[in-house]
């Protein structure tokens, strides 16, 4: 128990001469002692103390040749804290300064990332994994000999499978919800969204069955377009993916949508007799 009183008191005292000689650094009046400071704490990822020192100097080295890396490390002070909207606005504040720097290509890069740093739970709107993708997409085309095309393209793809599994739940909430029809839809416009998609005949299964649903709960009248909507729908299937595992489960559906058609012809041919 005394060793840990002990040792929690020693931090203290660190912490508290850590503050101590930082807030005699923030009351110097000797610019270039406070650039050095600011550039060993960051050095040292004290970040939050370097972020401070750089905001004074911001004024002081404005139109020097010292500006560029200070602008440059102040910006990352942000980055590396977790403040990506504050970071992305100072990336983009970098190139509209620097736009010929030899840094210009890294920054650009980070100013999109910054985006994708910012894209949300899946619950939430997606705005900022849209602004990521778009962005990494002009960073590719306007830097085609780039290093960093390969990080570029692997976060499209994640921006673009979070993007495919926020609409692959909404299809499904529609379909768990009985809105059959709705759920045909989304299906569909998720097929067509990610045409290179790994699971495209489970949506396509997903169009079927939901058509199907849809048909039988449909008034008499309806009933015989909607079953014929299975048909095509299943027909697609087999030329889109013919060698699926889940052709068959598809097949089920088509053969119980020519039974309903038959069925639906027998009556009318039955009720056309007694008249």
């Amino acid at each position: 128990m005394k060793f840990k009183v002990f040792l929690t008191g020693i931090v203290l005292a660190l912490v508290f001469a850590s503050c101590s000689k930082f807030s005699k650094v923030q009351k110097s009046k000797d610019v270039d002692y406070k650039l050095k400071m600011a550039d060993e704490y960051f050095a040292k990822k004290k970040y939050n103390h370097a972020q401070q020192l750089f905001e004074e100097l911001f004024p002081i080295y404005k139109g020097t040749q010292k500006f560029e890396d200070l602008y440059y490390k102040y910006a990352y002070c942000f980055f590396y804290q977790d403040f990506y909207m504050d970071a992305e606005n100072l990336f983009k504040g970098y190139l509209e300064v620097f736009p010929n720097s030899v840094k210009a290509e890294e920054i650009d890069y980070m100013r999109a990332y910054s985006f994708y740093k910012q894209s949300p739970k899946l619950e939430l709107e997606q705005v900022n994994t849209l602004k990521a993708m778009n962005m990494m997409q002009t960073f590719i085309n306007t830097h085609p000999g780039s290093a960093r095309i390969k990080d570029a393209t692997e976060i499209i793809d994640k921006c673009r499978g979070k993007m495919e599994m926020k609409e692959f739940r909404s299809a499904q909430l529609y379909y768990n919800l009985e809105q059959y029809k709705a759920a045909a839809l989304a299906y569909t416009n998720l097929l067509n969204n990610f045409p290179e998609t790994q699971k495209g005949d489970e949506y396509k299964l997903m169009v079927i069955k939901a058509y199907y649903r849809y048909a039988k709960l449909s008034v008499v009248e309806k009933q015989v377009e909607r079953f014929e909507k299975v048909i095509e729908e299943y027909q697609d299937f087999m030329d889109r993916f013919p060698d699926s595992k889940l052709l068959k489960e598809a097949e089920e559906y088509n053969n119980l949508s020519i039974n309903h058609l038959k069925d639906k012809k027998n009556e009318q041919i039955s009720s056309s007799a007694k008249r």
